[in-house]
């Protein structure tokens, strides 16, 4: 075994490098057993950092432990084993009463600190090795459970089977220039952090065919606080930022600035406090949106149905509506091209978004506002071209589900519809809008700008017809 030793202090840090430990890196054999020896003779030496390079090193489930680095080189390739059999069974822990079956993981850590994955080299999830979606047999690509001190950068996350990452109830995690592709399966997020505070996300690029970042909270015990998002490029066949849906506790304190959004067929930033908690003291500022079908999307309701989809395995009743306040988004740039004019699909067959389906959105329950609500300085160009025949004639109002749960309320994928080409604003107590340009690139039927049941302090839009 090599290892080479450096001194901080009273304390050593080990440097191993796997092949060392057996592992092989030809493409073939199977080298857990010697990652994870390296991996635990690190950690229980003080730690230190493990290297991976030179060779593609395929490999089962790996589990990383306190004080380790795990370094891959730019040389190196650290590629998930097609076998779910590699996978162990003991690194679930699901949140959706939709995804029970997304139970195993690639790279696993749960109640450690001081740890993280560094080198600009690539990890492959070889995800057209598992089934497309539903299935027992598709492990995330990383799941850290209730961890501190966590460190990603650098490196290419590609090619998960489910989910990219999950971080779950874990504080202080620093996350650079990490690119993420993950564009063949269902399912396909890319940063997703629930019940996590002091989050650090910069210079990231995420691909994917769901949620390219996702803020959500699962419980009252982890609040969701301190996320600082910048300098990142999103491209989703779905969303890309989503802060709530799951929202039993509280989500706060988020800024989002100098972002990149391109090729997003469903929603650009969406906030959706659905169930009881709040969500609260959101920025976001200073980013450009190219065909993105709604830009900004926020809702107010309470949602819990058993069989319904993205509903939390911790709620068993339906909850009160929560509050949403105090958001500010401001010096935006969005422009709808030509390729708008199309209907978008996510593998074939699960249509996405359409021009009747573009504009912002804010909605929420009558009797339960959202409150205080800044836009300023927005230029939105729109594809526009939807005839009125081409709409409902009524539009659904977003209902309290515990007064009526038989009716058909406003939500996430209902209407599919937009009765408004650039905004549509309804129950916001404290509104301001000011320095908007709209513009559409075709002519449109419907309104351009509809506020309904909103206390206006001030608005300032200029439309060009």
């Amino acid at each position: 075994m090599e290892e080479n030793i450096t001194r901080i202090g009273n304390r050593k840090s080990c440097i191993y490098d796997v092949r060392s430990f057996g592992a092989e890196g030809n493409g073939a054999t199977k080298d857990t057993a010697a990652i994870q020896r390296a991996i635990d003779a690190c950690h229980l030496a003080g730690g230190g950092t493990v290297v991976l390079k030179g060779g593609q090193f395929v490999s089962g489930g790996l589990y990383l432990k306190s004080n380790v680095l795990l370094e891959i080189d730019i040389s190196a390739e650290l590629r998930a084993s097609g076998d779910i059999a590699d996978y162990g069974t003991d690194t679930h822990h699901n949140r959706y009463r939709n995804e029970e079956a997304l139970d195993r993981c690639f790279l696993y850590a749960e109640d450690a600190e001081n740890i993280g994955i560094t080198g600009l080299g690539r990890i492959d999830g070889n995800g057209e090795a598992f089934p497309n979606e539903g299935s027992i047999y598709r492990p995330m690509l990383l799941r850290f459970l209730r961890c501190s001190n966590i460190y990603i950068e650098g490196v290419r996350m590609y090619n998960a089977a489910a989910w990219t990452t999950a971080f779950l109830d874990s504080k202080n995690i620093w996350i650079r220039g990490v690119d993420i592709w993950n564009e063949k399966q269902y399912n396909g997020d890319g940063l997703d952090f629930d019940g996590c505070s002091h989050v650090f996300v910069s210079d990231c690029k995420i691909r994917g065919t769901d949620d390219n970042l996702c803020l959500q909270s699962s419980s009252k015990e982890y609040p969701v606080e301190d996320i600082h998002i910048e300098n990142c490029d999103f491209s989703s066949i779905c969303a890309a930022v989503r802060i709530g849906l799951k929202s039993i506790g509280s989500i706060s304190n988020v800024v989002i600035s100098n972002c990149t959004f391109h090729n997003v067929w469903r929603e650009g930033v969406k906030m959706e406090c659905t169930e009881g908690g709040s969500i609260s003291d959101i920025v976001v500022r200073g980013c450009t949106m190219k065909n993105v079908s709604r830009p900004i999307w926020i809702l107010l309701n309470n949602r819990f149905e058993p069989a319904d989809l993205g509903s939390s395995v911790e709620l068993q009743k339906m909850p009160d509506i929560g509050t949403m306040e105090n958001i500010i988004i401001s010096d935006m740039i969005m422009t709808d091209g030509e390729e708008m004019k199309n209907a978008h699909y996510r593998f074939g067959n699960d249509v996405m978004g359409s021009p009747r389906f573009g504009g912002m959105r804010i909605d929420a329950c009558t009797g339960h506002p959202i409150e205080n609500l800044i836009m300023k300085n927005i230029v939105y160009t729109a594809i526009g071209g939807v005839k009125r025949t081409e709409i409902p004639a009524e539009y659904p109002e977003v209902l309290d589900r515990l007064k009526d749960c038989e009716s058909q309320s406003s939500e996430n994928y209902y209407p599919d519809w937009s009765r408004a080409v650039f905004l549509d604003c309804r129950n916001v107590k404290n509104l301001l809008l000011e320095d908007l340009i709209l513009c559409k690139r075709y002519h449109d039927e419907r309104d351009g700008v509809i506020i309904e049941g909103c206390e206006t302090l001030k608005c300032g839009i200029c439309e060009r017809k």
